[in-house]
């Protein structure tokens, strides 16, 4: 009987120890999930930026309220515009370029930009491995949304798998905010851009 008890209150001690380790591990996780978290750091505009799959280069920003690369706008509209050398570092032709690079501190009626290749205005051309070209993103915008003289762009970078852990393919996975470059927007006459 007192073998018993004796090994009924050692595993009281045992569980009450677990409980109380559990209960300090998820306060600690919890208060270290309350820090702020760092801002992204800021990137040199005038300097490529390796985002995984891609290289960015940006070339300019500026606000255009007539067509722009075959984007035709509304009336009331302007347009939110930047362009940039983009560089496919794959191995293979891809158009997988959208949410590389979005402006922060804007409402954007659509967050998904029209993008066109710079050269001859073809929208949403597949780039080839190794090429640069000069790509143009379009946001459309209410013709009364105020755009600041200094925007920010977030960048947003994708890690290669070799294989990835549910096909065991390769790929580009697990998208990050790598950081953001600040650039001037110029607003242009009505004439054009």
């Amino acid at each position: 009987m007192f073998k018993t008890a004796r090994s009924k209150f050692q595993t009281w001690i045992t569980a009450g120890a677990g409980t109380i380790a559990a209960l300090l591990v998820a306060g600690l996780m919890g208060a270290f999930g309350a820090l702020p978290a760092h801002a992204p750091p800021q990137l040199p505009p005038d300097a490529a930026i390796d985002a995984g799959r891609w290289r960015v280069q940006p070339a300019g920003a500026y606000v255009s309220r007539a067509k722009v690369y075959g984007v035709a706008l509304k009336p009331g509209q302007k347009a939110l515009v930047l362009e940039a050398d983009l560089t496919n570092r794959t191995a293979q032709s891809d158009k997988a370029y959208f949410n590389v690079i979005k402006p922060d501190g804007i409402d954007l009626p659509d967050s998904t930009p029209m993008i066109a290749l710079a050269r001859d205005s073809t929208l949403t051309p597949e780039l080839h491995p190794g090429m640069t070209e000069r790509m143009a993103y379009v946001w459309p915008l209410a013709g009364n949304a105020a755009v600041p003289a200094n925007l920010s762009f977030g960048v947003t970078a994708e890690i290669f798998k070799p294989r990835d852990n549910l096909y065991g393919t390769p790929g580009w996975f697990n998208p990050y905010r790598l950081g953001t470059v600040t650039m001037p927007v110029a607003d242009l006459p009505e004439s054009g851009s």
